[in-house]
Protein backbone atom coordinates (compact mmCIF):
# COMPACT_ATOMS: atom_id res chain seq x y z
CA UNK A 1 0.00 0.00 0.00
CA UNK A 2 2.78 2.28 1.23
CA UNK A 3 5.56 2.91 -1.25
CA UNK A 4 7.44 5.49 0.93
CA UNK A 5 7.39 7.40 4.42
CA UNK A 6 9.48 10.70 4.81
CA UNK A 7 9.85 11.99 8.12
CA UNK A 8 10.32 15.76 8.40
CA UNK A 9 13.14 16.37 11.26
CA UNK A 10 14.33 19.15 13.16
CA UNK A 11 15.15 22.23 10.10
CA UNK A 12 13.34 19.37 7.91
CA UNK A 13 13.97 20.09 3.94
CA UNK A 14 12.71 23.75 3.41
CA UNK A 15 11.43 24.35 -0.44
CA UNK A 16 10.65 28.24 0.61
CA UNK A 17 13.07 30.65 -0.70
CA UNK A 18 11.22 33.80 1.00
CA UNK A 19 9.06 33.53 3.94
CA UNK A 20 5.41 32.61 3.69
CA UNK A 21 3.89 33.15 7.09
CA UNK A 22 2.27 36.26 9.25
CA UNK A 23 -0.75 37.18 9.33
CA UNK A 24 -3.39 37.38 6.43
CA UNK A 25 -6.72 39.69 6.37
CA UNK A 26 -6.61 41.70 9.53
CA UNK A 27 -5.50 44.86 10.30
CA UNK A 28 -3.48 44.00 13.34
CA UNK A 29 -0.10 41.85 13.71
CA UNK A 30 -2.29 38.34 14.59
CA UNK A 31 -5.52 37.02 14.99
CA UNK A 32 -8.39 37.91 17.87
CA UNK A 33 -9.08 34.60 18.76
CA UNK A 34 -6.67 32.13 20.27
CA UNK A 35 -4.90 29.40 18.03
CA UNK A 36 -5.08 25.66 19.03
CA UNK A 37 -1.52 24.33 20.61
CA UNK A 38 0.43 21.95 18.60
CA UNK A 39 0.17 18.62 19.73
CA UNK A 40 1.90 16.28 17.10
CA UNK A 41 5.39 15.26 16.31
CA UNK A 42 7.09 16.16 12.50
CA UNK A 43 4.54 15.08 10.08
CA UNK A 44 4.82 12.19 7.75
CA UNK A 45 4.10 12.39 3.78
CA UNK A 46 2.78 8.69 2.03
CA UNK A 47 3.24 7.80 -1.11
CA UNK A 48 -0.71 6.22 -2.42
CA UNK A 49 0.82 3.62 -4.89
CA UNK A 50 -2.88 2.36 -5.98
CA UNK A 51 -5.24 5.66 -4.85
CA UNK A 52 -2.28 8.30 -6.89
CA UNK A 53 -0.97 11.47 -5.18
CA UNK A 54 0.48 12.12 -1.29
CA UNK A 55 -1.57 12.46 2.23
CA UNK A 56 0.55 13.98 5.06
CA UNK A 57 0.04 12.31 8.57
CA UNK A 58 0.08 13.94 12.35
CA UNK A 59 1.07 11.33 14.46
CA UNK A 60 -0.15 8.53 12.20
CA UNK A 61 -3.95 10.68 11.81
CA UNK A 62 -4.94 11.65 8.24
CA UNK A 63 -5.05 15.13 7.36
CA UNK A 64 -8.42 16.59 6.32
CA UNK A 65 -9.73 19.26 4.53
CA UNK A 66 -12.68 21.39 6.01
CA UNK A 67 -14.85 19.38 4.12
CA UNK A 68 -13.39 16.54 5.51
CA UNK A 69 -12.08 14.97 2.51
CA UNK A 70 -8.48 12.94 2.79
CA UNK A 71 -5.73 15.36 2.32
CA UNK A 72 -4.15 14.25 -0.67
CA UNK A 73 -1.94 16.10 -3.28
CA UNK A 74 -0.73 15.45 -6.82
CA UNK A 75 3.21 15.89 -6.00
CA UNK A 76 5.45 14.50 -3.36
CA UNK A 77 7.44 18.27 -3.82
CA UNK A 78 3.80 19.88 -2.46
CA UNK A 79 3.48 17.45 0.00
CA UNK A 80 6.55 17.73 1.34
CA UNK A 81 5.98 21.63 1.42
CA UNK A 82 2.89 21.71 2.86
CA UNK A 83 4.12 18.83 5.67
CA UNK A 84 7.42 21.69 6.12
CA UNK A 85 4.33 24.38 6.79
CA UNK A 86 2.80 21.93 9.78
CA UNK A 87 5.93 21.75 10.67
CA UNK A 88 7.35 24.76 11.01
CA UNK A 89 4.36 25.89 13.79
CA UNK A 90 5.43 26.04 17.19
CA UNK A 91 3.63 25.88 20.41
CA UNK A 92 0.09 26.83 18.59
CA UNK A 93 -0.64 26.17 15.24
CA UNK A 94 -1.62 29.51 13.03
CA UNK A 95 -3.69 28.81 10.41
CA UNK A 96 -3.51 32.11 8.53
CA UNK A 97 0.30 31.32 8.08
CA UNK A 98 -0.17 28.16 6.24
CA UNK A 99 -1.15 29.56 2.53
CA UNK A 100 -0.29 26.41 1.12
CA UNK A 101 -2.40 23.94 3.39
CA UNK A 102 -5.20 26.57 2.13
CA UNK A 103 -4.56 26.72 -1.58
CA UNK A 104 -4.47 23.07 -0.87
CA UNK A 105 -7.96 22.77 0.44
CA UNK A 106 -9.36 24.97 -1.80
CA UNK A 107 -8.48 22.94 -4.64
CA UNK A 108 -9.46 19.84 -3.07
CA UNK A 109 -12.67 21.07 -1.68
CA UNK A 110 -13.67 23.36 -4.81
CA UNK A 111 -15.70 25.35 -2.54
CA UNK A 112 -17.29 27.29 -5.08
CA UNK A 113 -17.74 24.41 -7.75
CA UNK A 114 -16.03 25.79 -10.41
CA UNK A 115 -14.39 23.53 -13.23
CA UNK A 116 -11.42 24.25 -15.54
CA UNK A 117 -13.30 26.56 -18.16
CA UNK A 118 -14.81 28.71 -15.54
CA UNK A 119 -11.48 28.99 -13.79
CA UNK A 120 -9.32 29.85 -16.76
CA UNK A 121 -12.47 32.77 -17.49
CA UNK A 122 -11.95 33.69 -13.91
CA UNK A 123 -8.16 34.57 -14.30
CA UNK A 124 -8.38 35.77 -17.97
CA UNK A 125 -11.07 38.67 -16.56
CA UNK A 126 -8.34 40.63 -14.39
CA UNK A 127 -7.01 41.84 -17.98
CA UNK A 128 -10.62 44.01 -17.41
CA UNK A 129 -9.12 45.58 -14.48
CA UNK A 130 -5.80 45.02 -14.85
CA UNK A 131 -3.46 47.42 -12.20
CA UNK A 132 -0.43 47.72 -15.04
CA UNK A 133 -3.17 49.03 -17.30
CA UNK A 134 -4.72 51.61 -15.47
CA UNK A 135 -2.94 55.07 -16.03
CA UNK A 136 -2.83 58.23 -14.38
CA UNK A 137 -3.04 61.37 -16.44
CA UNK A 138 -1.26 63.49 -13.38
CA UNK A 139 1.19 64.34 -11.28
CA UNK A 140 3.45 64.19 -14.28
CA UNK A 141 6.27 62.32 -11.69
CA UNK A 142 3.95 59.34 -11.27
CA UNK A 143 3.04 59.44 -14.73
CA UNK A 144 6.61 59.03 -15.48
CA UNK A 145 6.95 55.95 -12.77
CA UNK A 146 4.04 53.93 -14.27
CA UNK A 147 5.48 54.37 -17.36
CA UNK A 148 9.05 53.35 -16.95
CA UNK A 149 8.01 50.82 -14.41
CA UNK A 150 4.97 49.18 -16.34
CA UNK A 151 5.44 49.46 -19.96
CA UNK A 152 8.50 47.15 -19.79
CA UNK A 153 6.60 44.35 -18.69
CA UNK A 154 3.66 44.76 -20.72
CA UNK A 155 5.78 44.91 -23.49
CA UNK A 156 7.73 41.88 -22.83
CA UNK A 157 4.11 40.21 -22.03
CA UNK A 158 3.00 40.92 -25.60
CA UNK A 159 6.43 40.05 -27.57
CA UNK A 160 6.37 36.92 -25.45
CA UNK A 161 2.65 35.71 -26.31
CA UNK A 162 2.65 37.54 -29.31
CA UNK A 163 -1.05 39.59 -28.23
CA UNK A 164 -1.89 43.29 -27.55
CA UNK A 165 -2.27 44.65 -23.92
CA UNK A 166 -3.39 48.64 -24.20
CA UNK A 167 -3.56 50.71 -21.26
CA UNK A 168 -5.76 53.59 -20.43
CA UNK A 169 -6.38 56.25 -18.35
CA UNK A 170 -10.09 56.04 -18.45
CA UNK A 171 -12.36 55.18 -15.38
CA UNK A 172 -13.90 52.82 -18.40
CA UNK A 173 -10.71 50.68 -18.31
CA UNK A 174 -8.45 49.27 -21.19
CA UNK A 175 -9.88 47.92 -24.32
CA UNK A 176 -8.64 44.24 -24.29
CA UNK A 177 -8.50 42.50 -27.93
CA UNK A 178 -11.14 39.37 -28.37
CA UNK A 179 -7.61 37.66 -29.46
CA UNK A 180 -5.98 38.59 -26.55
CA UNK A 181 -8.19 36.89 -24.44
CA UNK A 182 -8.17 33.82 -26.73
CA UNK A 183 -4.59 33.27 -26.70
CA UNK A 184 -4.56 33.49 -23.01
CA UNK A 185 -7.24 31.24 -22.44
CA UNK A 186 -5.66 28.76 -24.82
CA UNK A 187 -2.45 29.20 -22.66
CA UNK A 188 -4.16 28.28 -19.13
CA UNK A 189 -5.50 25.16 -20.55
CA UNK A 190 -1.94 23.73 -20.51
CA UNK A 191 -2.54 23.73 -16.55
CA UNK A 192 -4.22 21.36 -14.14
CA UNK A 193 -7.11 22.62 -12.05
CA UNK A 194 -5.01 23.14 -9.06
CA UNK A 195 -2.33 25.29 -10.59
CA UNK A 196 -5.23 27.27 -12.40
CA UNK A 197 -6.40 28.39 -8.51
CA UNK A 198 -2.87 29.34 -7.71
CA UNK A 199 -2.97 31.14 -11.01
CA UNK A 200 -6.03 33.09 -9.99
CA UNK A 201 -4.92 33.58 -6.03
CA UNK A 202 -1.55 35.36 -7.26
CA UNK A 203 -3.78 37.71 -9.67
CA UNK A 204 -6.14 38.53 -6.91
CA UNK A 205 -3.19 39.35 -5.12
CA UNK A 206 -1.37 41.42 -8.16
CA UNK A 207 -4.02 42.75 -8.98
CA UNK A 208 -2.92 41.94 -12.34
CA UNK A 209 -2.76 39.33 -14.95
CA UNK A 210 -0.01 40.50 -16.53
CA UNK A 211 2.51 40.39 -13.42
CA UNK A 212 1.17 37.20 -12.81
CA UNK A 213 2.26 35.65 -16.08
CA UNK A 214 5.56 37.60 -15.34
CA UNK A 215 5.98 35.84 -12.37
CA UNK A 216 4.84 32.61 -13.73
CA UNK A 217 7.48 32.53 -16.84
CA UNK A 218 10.40 33.47 -14.08
CA UNK A 219 10.33 37.36 -15.77
CA UNK A 220 9.81 38.63 -12.22
CA UNK A 221 10.58 37.97 -9.09
CA UNK A 222 8.20 38.01 -6.06
CA UNK A 223 9.65 41.05 -4.83
CA UNK A 224 9.53 43.02 -8.44
CA UNK A 225 6.01 41.61 -9.27
CA UNK A 226 4.46 43.03 -5.65
CA UNK A 227 6.48 46.42 -5.53
CA UNK A 228 4.97 46.70 -9.14
CA UNK A 229 1.45 46.05 -8.12
CA UNK A 230 1.71 48.81 -5.12
CA UNK A 231 3.65 51.24 -7.60
CA UNK A 232 0.76 54.25 -6.60
CA UNK A 233 0.69 53.26 -3.42
CA UNK A 234 4.71 53.11 -2.74
CA UNK A 235 4.68 56.57 -4.44
CA UNK A 236 1.83 58.17 -2.08
CA UNK A 237 4.30 56.50 1.10
CA UNK A 238 7.71 58.62 -0.33
CA UNK A 239 5.55 61.73 -0.52
CA UNK A 240 3.25 61.68 2.71
CA UNK A 241 5.11 59.04 4.83
CA UNK A 242 4.74 55.82 6.35
CA UNK A 243 2.55 54.51 9.21
CA UNK A 244 4.59 52.60 11.22
CA UNK A 245 3.59 49.36 10.91
CA UNK A 246 0.72 49.31 8.75
CA UNK A 247 2.24 49.85 5.35
CA UNK A 248 5.06 47.24 5.86
CA UNK A 249 2.52 44.56 7.84
CA UNK A 250 0.44 44.64 4.76
CA UNK A 251 3.56 44.79 2.03
CA UNK A 252 5.43 41.57 4.18
CA UNK A 253 2.00 39.89 4.30
CA UNK A 254 1.33 40.56 0.42
CA UNK A 255 4.75 39.05 -0.19
CA UNK A 256 3.63 35.99 1.86
CA UNK A 257 0.86 35.32 -0.11
CA UNK A 258 2.27 35.83 -3.51
CA UNK A 259 5.48 33.74 -2.78
CA UNK A 260 3.44 30.46 -1.46
CA UNK A 261 0.71 30.78 -4.05
CA UNK A 262 3.36 30.93 -6.71
CA UNK A 263 5.61 28.17 -5.63
CA UNK A 264 2.08 26.70 -5.15
CA UNK A 265 1.80 26.31 -9.50
CA UNK A 266 5.17 25.52 -9.72
CA UNK A 267 4.54 22.53 -7.67
CA UNK A 268 1.56 21.55 -9.00
CA UNK A 269 3.09 21.92 -12.62
CA UNK A 270 6.04 19.59 -11.91
CA UNK A 271 6.18 15.52 -11.90
CA UNK A 272 5.01 13.74 -8.59
CA UNK A 273 8.16 12.47 -7.23
CA UNK A 274 11.22 13.63 -5.61
CA UNK A 275 14.66 12.26 -6.15
CA UNK A 276 16.09 11.43 -2.52
CA UNK A 277 19.88 11.72 -2.20
CA UNK A 278 21.22 9.37 0.42
CA UNK A 279 23.57 11.60 3.20
CA UNK A 280 26.87 10.49 4.29
CA UNK A 281 27.67 10.73 7.88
Amino acid sequence: MWRSCHRLRDGGRRLLNRPVGGPSASKSPGPTISSPARAYAPPTVFHLIFQGGFEINLDHRKLKTPQAKLFTVPSEALAIAVATEWDSQQDTIKYYTMHLTTLCNTSLDNPTQRNKDQLIRAAVKFLDTDTVCYRVEEPETLVELQRNEWDPIIEWAEKRYGVEINSSTSIMGPSIPAKTREVLVSHLASYNTWALQGIEFVAAQLKSMVLTLGLIDLRLTVEQAVLLSRLEEEYQIQKWGNIEWAHDYELQELRARTAASTLFIHLCSESSTVKHKLLKE
